[in-house]
């Protein structure tokens, strides 16, 4: 048996146990310098210790080149992300856009305190991490007061439903600015029953909505990761010729074809949400 690739630096090896279970840190054969997070055997982050701007999960890709407006060196935008495992995605925005200011709601405070030990993130102002569930910090936040809202939060292999209805989405319009931009990464299998409720969810609160999602799982071949982009204004005119540059290429999916898509897929409200949905392992 081949021995396991020792790990950079002075990251533990092994299972480490944080607030909501585990976290564990295994190396990639290929990049000396990087690891795969796994929270609870879920991969849940990629880290380059050597380059910050390295995004391994193709979702994440997608949604830089959402934000690319924001991302510019210069860039001062405010960016809230809910759910933050390793705080991967706001490490590389930091990476692009130094001067941006970024807050990522994590549930897990032991996860969140080992992210900054392990992984050298940036620090307040810049990069804030708080420590609570990704609704209820939501509530506490002030009106037209962030760019961009990243919903990347999961319990095990799902998005807890009550980040997904009408009246949560209706809370995340309330906080961003005109112009501001929410992305919202799911994961489905064929045939998408959840992105198509999640499309229309986001149709009843944002102007603009669009898909993006790779061919394979558009045509519901196989599972994976779709991102839904919407806000009070259209994408970026070039945004889907750059998606189709990725090296996983990704469609763009709007208009009439994202109506074909939703199809009689009904927007979620709170009501079909199970009470209790307060205390679910989200964040």
């Amino acid at each position: 048996m081949a021995r396991r690739r020792s790990l950079p630096g002075d990251l533990p090896d092994g299972v480490v146990l944080i607030d909501t279970g585990t976290v564990e840190l295994e190396p990639d054969p290929d990049r000396p310098t990087a690891v795969m997070v796994y929270v609870n055997g879920v991969e849940s982050s990629y880290i380059d210790l050597a380059d910050p701007g390295h995004l391994e999960f193709e979702y994440m890709q997608q949604m830089r080149l959402a934000m690319a407006d924001l991302l510019e060196p210069s860039s001062t935008a405010r960016v809230l992300h809910l759910g933050g495992a390793a705080c991967a995605f706001a490490r590389a925005i930091h990476h692009q856009a130094p001067h941006t200011s970024q807050l990522v709601v994590e549930l897990d405070g032991e996860l969140a305190r080992l992210s900054r030990d392990w992984f050298d993130l940036p620090r307040a102002p810049r990069l804030r991490i708080r420590t609570a569930e990704a609704r209820a910090a939501v509530a506490s936040l002030q009106p037209d007061s962030w760019d961009a809202v990243v919903r990347d939060a999961f319990a095990g292999a799902r998005v807890p439903s009550h980040l997904t209805t009408v009246e949560f989405l209706e809370q995340l319009a309330a906080i961003l600015r005109p112009g501001g931009r929410y992305l919202g990464n799911l994961v489905d299998s064929p045939p998408l029953p959840i992105a198509r409720r999640e499309v229309a969810t986001a149709r009843e609160v944002f102007a603009h909505v669009a898909l993006a999602v790779e061919p394979p799982i558009l045509k519901a071949r196989r599972f994976g990761n779709l991102v839904v982009i919407a806000g009070d204004t259209p994408p970026d005119a070039g945004l889907a010729r750059e998606l189709l540059g990725l090296p996983a290429p990704v469609r763009l999916v709007t208009g009439r074809e994202l109506d074909d898509f939703v199809g009689t897929s009904a927007p979620l409200r709170d009501v079909e949400v199970a009470p209790g949905w307060a205390t679910e392992n989200a964040g």
